[in-house]
């Protein structure tokens, strides 16, 4: 198992169910097939600080992104100079999507693996390359890494005596 896996479980175990998005079903790639990751997620020591709030998914300009799960459209418009769209969850979370053009309009139900926008190399923060920067809103101004929608967090036991 990966130790960064270990560590996020362990902290989840400590630190309550906020720290962590707990275990969750039905959500996929936002990208198929399966795409590299060109750069992970970086909290932020504190929620002004710089960090990466989200995950570089490698794609290809004109490619289908798909909603990582059902949901709602929430937002679909330029942010920075970005198309971003982002879709809203029976959970409460928010999963984002940029740079895309097109895209379904506000309040647009999606399903999980639908596709929901194209992938464009202007205004990639990735460039000349083309990738998705997804991210996931778990509250407010609260981001978590959108990997941990795709696997399964799996409790670990740790003994409190030698």
């Amino acid at each position: 198992m990966d130790l960064m896996l270990v560590l996020a479980t362990v902290w989840s175990l400590l630190a309550g169910p906020a720290a962590v998005p707990a275990p969750t079903t039905g959500y996929v790639w936002p990208l198929d097939p399966r795409p590299s990751l060109v750069r992970g997620y970086d909290a932020p020591p504190q929620p002004w600080a710089a960090g990466h709030r989200g995950v570089d998914l490698l794609g290809r300009p004109g490619q289908p992104v798909l909603a990582a799960g059902d949901g709602v459209v929430l937002f679909r418009g330029a942010v920075a100079g970005r198309g971003v769209l982002t879709v809203a969850h029976p959970n409460g979370w928010h999963t984002t999507y940029e740079p895309v053009t097109g895209g379904l309009a506000v309040g647009t139900q999606v399903r999980a693996g639908q596709q929901i926008a194209t992938l464009t190399a202007v205004q990639s923060h990735c460039a000349p390359r083309a990738c998705l920067h997804w991210g996931l809103l778990v509250a407010p101004d609260v981001y978590r890494d959108p990997l941990t929608l795709l696997r399964a967090l799996v409790p670990i036991l740790v003994p409190l005596t030698p």
